[in-house]
């Protein structure tokens, strides 16, 4: 008999970062499109996606859900920063709907359904595989009126028998066809716009295709390490990317664990590319590139540089050292041959960034340090990670063979690790301290060029500086610096409030002044002599070239770019041509060490204050000032414009490029 009332089905997902605009929730998108392609629960269902920033308290979360009505099933999309919360909202569920259920999925629970039910007894069910086709079996059993206790029909999840045994009903295949998942984007099951008609979500997220072939010893990628690639049509991926284009859609992010590794990799370029120059945008990409670097890459990247795509591209290392390399699974890998790579990239003048893990069983203090010098010669933006033990990961499932001491996160449920058999307890809080500068200043792109002038015209190295500028603030007599020492202190023997000395060091008026002190009183005393007035120019640039974020008072004018919004600072005196001294030393060349003044006019995108307050480093960079030559390129205006006048004049009447915003 149909039902008379809808089924009311609540899908919750949080994103980890407390900043002003929301992160796409694709993964509850994906559940809800799958779940209304189906009729009879189209029909007998009123399915809500429950988005929510990082840094939502418990009240707030469950006022908003439950305020105005309690669902009848309760989804989560779990991860380890909302482990606990969601597993406390599930608590106040049931104490308002007893016969409701409780949907666990993720990455984070997958396969852990005895732990998710021993700590949350409130839970129901845990999906343990991709959920596209498990939540609608799920969604039509409750419609059946089945118990929750009763789902041994139903593959891929594990659930509590009416005993409290924990059962696992077995692997699900894994889905062939991707097309048979319906678009979230495309069917309107994730809202893309706010009120006022603009895109609502900090990036767009897309998958172009799921599985990986590695089986890294760190990592579970989607639950799908070590398996087949299947990829999404064509079709699809560019319907999509003309549905963000439309949008003006800035940043396409692609939660791939392997882009350029398939030639369809070249198909989805070719289309973001086009639609770009149809409708301004997408302006970037950003994803985890392939690790083995194949012709497809390399024709990717070649492409990318032509059409002023921009991306940073990614060194995927996580270690320079031999035998941390065989426990991690990883020997085989051809990224392992960066160098050459790295030349490449830096030849054909293209941004990219390297991954570090500190804390990995084989890794010493020593060898770390020697790979993050090595590393850092050649490129200066390094994202240093502390050691994860994620759930399924052979790391996890071997801390007893490799020595690992782990303990549960503060706000969040990743086990760090504090020892292993080559790092002790106070090697770990030492190095704990490293990593935190290296991320907040390096990492995250405070300073960006100044790396690049230190080590090639100095004997100061990049960890040198690091460590310099960590001394430095503990011992320096200066109020400003009080908010740093005090989120550094958060990194010892844990995971670190990254977000608040970010977030301090670009919105702060107190900020810039502080890093100037410090070059001044600590860096400035180890340049030669000949070096410092070009050094301190350099580094002048970096700040210059911050965001804009509203730190330093009123901001600046802003103009349009082909639709984009930035803010513009015209005629900045330099007293050297910084942008061509950077190009000229990363090239390997010698810059002439003679003032030779100059004017630029720098351009930053708008809205960086969501970014500013991440740990996105993929994002930010995205919101650096850019020469007008830069931010032509990159608005696909057409090639060989030097300023904003010529630029306004190089295309028709009516595309107005650069013109003042209403």
């Amino acid at each position: 008999m149909p039902r008379t009332v809808k089924a009311a089905i609540s899908l919750v997902q949080q994103g980890v970062w407390d900043s002003p605009l929301e992160s796409m929730p694709l993964a509850m998108g994906y559940l809800k499109a799958s779940a209304l392609a189906d009729e009879r629960i189209q029909r007998e269902t009123d399915i809500t996606i429950h988005n929510y920033r990082g840094g939502r308290t418990l009240s707030s979360l469950a006022n908003d859900l439950f305020g105005q009505g309690v669902p009848d099933v309760l989804a989560f999309s779990v991860l380890g920063w909302n482990y606990r919360s969601f597993g406390a909202l599930a608590e106040t569920f049931k104490q308002l709907n007893p016969d409701g259920w409780v949907i666990f999925g993720g990455t984070h629970v997958a396969h852990q359904g005895e732990r998710a039910f021993r700590m949350f007894p409130e839970v129901d069910v845990v999906v343990d595989g991709e959920g596209e086709l498990v939540f609608p079996d799920v969604l039509r059993a409750y419609l059946d009126g089945v118990s929750p206790r009763d789902l041994g029909g139903i593959t891929g999840l594990t659930y509590l028998d009416p005993g409290g045994r924990v059962v696992s009903t077995g692997e699900r295949p894994r889905i062939t066809n991707l097309d048979d998942i319906p678009s979230p984007f495309l069917t309107g099951a994730v809202e893309l716009t706010d009120e006022s008609g603009r895109f609502r979500y900090d990036v767009a997220l897309m998958e172009t295709n799921r599985g990986c072939p590695y089986k890294c010893a760190f990592c579970y990628w989607g639950g799908a390490t070590g398996q087949k690639v299947r990829a999404f049509s064509r079709e699809r991926l560019r319907a999509e990317l003309e549905l963000f284009a439309k949008l003006q859609v800035h940043t396409i992010v692609l939660c791939d664990a392997n882009f350029g590794l398939l030639p369809g990799d070249v198909q989805f370029v070719e289309d973001l590319i086009e639609l770009r120059d149809q409708h301004g945008f997408p302006r970037a990409l950003e994803t985890s590139w392939a690790k083995n670097k194949s012709k497809t890459f390399y024709r990717i990247v070649r492409m990318m540089k032509d059409a002023g795509m921009r991306s940073s591209f990614t060194l995927a290392l996580q270690t320079l050292d031999e035998g941390t390399l065989d426990l991690m699974n990883r020997r085989n890998m051809k990224v392992n041959d960066w160098e050459d790579l790295v030349e490449w990239l830096t030849k054909e003048g293209l941004d990219c960034y390297a991954e570090l893990i500190w804390g990995a069983p084989g890794e010493t203090v020593e060898s770390f340090m020697a790979g993050y010098d090595r590393l850092s010669r050649k490129v200066s933006r390094i994202a240093c990670y502390p050691m994860l033990m994620l759930p399924n990961t052979d790391y996890a499932d071997k801390k007893e063979q490799h020595g690992i001491i782990s303990v549960r996160g503060d706000a969040d449920d990743f086990e760090y690790m504090l020892a292993n058999r080559t790092v002790s307890f106070a090697q770990n809080q030492r190095m704990a301290r490293f990593l935190y500068w290296a991320r907040v200043i390096a990492e995250m792109c405070v300073l960006r060029h100044t790396w690049v002038g230190l080590r090639e015209l100095t004997d100061v190295t990049q960890s040198q500086a690091l460590r310099n500028f960590e001394e430095w603030i503990e011992r320096v007599d200066e109020p400003a610096a009080e908010p740093l020492r005090a989120a550094m202190e958060s990194a010892i023997g844990g995971a670190g409030d990254l977000e608040t000395g970010i977030g301090w060091l670009y919105t702060d008026p107190g900020a810039k002044r502080l890093l100037r002190r410090w070059w001044d009183e600590s860096i400035r005393p180890l340049l030669p002599a000949d070096a410092v007035p070009l050094l301190d120019e350099i580094f002048r640039y970096d700040l210059l070239t911050q965001p804009i974020c509203g730190a330093d008072g009123a901001e600046p004018g802003r103009v349009s770019v082909r639709g984009g919004e930035y803010h513009l600072i015209e005629g900045v005196a330099l007293d050297y041509d910084v942008p061509a001294v950077i190009a000229t030393l990363r090239a390997g060349g010698r810059p002439d060490l003679k003032p030779a003044p100059t004017t630029v006019d720098l351009y930053y995108r708008t809205g960086a204050e969501s970014a500013v307050r991440s740990t996105n480093h993929e994002t930010i960079i995205h919101f650096m000032g850019m020469t007008t030559e830069e931010v032509m390129a990159n608005a696909a205006v057409a090639p060989g414009v030097t300023s904003a006048v010529n630029a306004k004049s190089a295309l028709a009447p009516d595309s107005d490029p650069v013109a003042p915003s209403r």
